[in-house]
């Protein structure tokens, strides 16, 4: 009877650690070595690179591709800093890493989407993948490509089954949220005419704010990053052919020209926007804003004010471009957050955070799927006690 019971035990044990692994298997990194002789390169020169987890069922044919973040850079110094990481060089990324949130397999945490092929690329060009710059200075080696990776890396996935696809969604975080906004119709132009294709920026519409003080911080620094980088003929023509190729970053003057429906998942006190273009270090010399951009409930009723005035001003901006087009949506959450889709607890999970009682999760999927409407706009801080604010090191 021991023995019997230990047997079960056991057989119990070994499918655990079998479920386990299937809720968190490893995806390999691909190295797209093709696009090297393009001159698709890294910041580096390494090739780009991303992971792979193949479809399977009746997602066979359908294709998820989400870019990765992290920031930009402006000058070859802090160019030159990201080539030390995987943010510029392949050569330093993970070699695997774990899916979850909008790219997770398991269908009861991501309903829509998990038998897709889910494709995370990686981001080392630090343009948002507008940059295409011939020359290279020996002296450091840098390569501005951006623009040439992302053809690279959509040639390698339509070569790989992409080119039969029939339902398609571009996604991405942060830059790489906005890159998903400024390639949209780029990359629809690249799929079959017959492909269901939506693109979806999350933490991606970085609005042209002033600071705290009065300044355009955020428009001179996308300036120039466009400027160092050449972007200025990957970025939408729609765009270009009427203002200046850095306002050309900032997608409330790409979004109404856009073909492609797009949907947009934000929070209204972006903690990334909240830091770097209401009140960056720059317009804050003596640290005023230091405690409040660690967590927002640090901060005085004079700095909540001053939010709510940037959420306000974010929700005009965003308004204004969402208005065009009845195939746009948007999840707009009164959270203190950046970055919410690639993630399990802001996707979906039973304590995510909620819209008019709709998660992330569920509102993407609507929209994609013409369920029903999806515009939902959060009333102000701090009504949502869903909100998974963020909280940062202070020091």
């Amino acid at each position: 009877m021991a023995y019997a019971r230990l047997g079960q035990w056991l057989s119990l044990l070994v499918c655990l650690l079998i479920l386990l692994k299937a809720e968190s298997h490893p995806v390999e990194l691909t190295l797209v070595q093709s696009a090297v002789a393009k001159g698709a390169v890294c910041l580096d020169g390494s090739p780009p690179a991303y992971h792979f987890d193949k479809g399977f069922g009746a997602g066979i044919n359908n294709w998820l591709v989400h870019i990765e973040g992290g920031g930009w850079c402006k000058d070859v110094e802090s160019c030159v800093e990201r080539t030390k990481n995987f943010r510029g060089s392949s050569t330093k990324m993970e070699k695997t890493i774990s899916f979850s949130g909008v790219l997770g397999k398991k269908q009861t945490m991501n309903p829509d989407f998990y038998n897709w092929n889910r494709i995370k690329v990686r981001y080392c060009d630090g343009s948002s993948f507008t940059g295409d710059v011939e020359a290279v200075d020996p002296a450091t080696n840098l390569h501005f490509r951006g623009g040439r990776v992302f053809r690279a890396i959509i040639d390698d996935l339509l070569a790989k089954g992409m080119i039969n696809a029939k339902n398609a969604l571009l996604s991405g975080c942060s830059a790489g949220g906005l890159a998903s906004i400024l390639q949209c119709d780029n990359f629809r132009s690249l799929l079959p005419a017959g492909t269901n294709v939506k693109c979806l920026a999350d933490a991606g519409y970085f609005i042209n704010a002033k600071t705290i003080t009065g300044s355009q911080q955020i428009e001179a620094f996308y300036s120039q990053v466009v400027a160092l980088h050449g972007s200025a003929k990957h970025l939408p023509a729609s765009c270009t052919s009427r203002l200046r190729p850095g306002l050309c970053f900032f997608p409330q003057n790409v979004i109404p020209q856009l073909r492609t429906p797009i949907f947009l998942v934000n929070a209204a006190y972006d903690s990334w926007q909240i830091k770097n273009i209401l009140a960056p270090s720059v317009a804050d010399p003596k640290g005023t804003w230091k405690s409040c951009k660690s967590g927002i409930k640090n901060c005085s009723p004079a700095q909540i004010q001053t939010m709510q005035d940037y959420r306000l001003q974010f929700l005009n901006v965003l308004n204004g471009g969402l208005t065009n087009s009845p195939s746009h949506g948007a999840f707009i959450d009164s959270c203190y957050a950046h970055c919410q889709i690639g993630t399990q607890e802001t996707w979906m999970a039973s304590d995510s955070p909620v819209v008019s009682k709709t998660t992330i999760a569920k509102a993407v999927g609507d929209w994609y799927y013409n369920r029903s409407p999806s515009k939902k706009i959060d009333c102000p801080y701090p009504c949502n006690p869903t909100c998974k604010n963020k909280e940062f090191d202070s020091n």
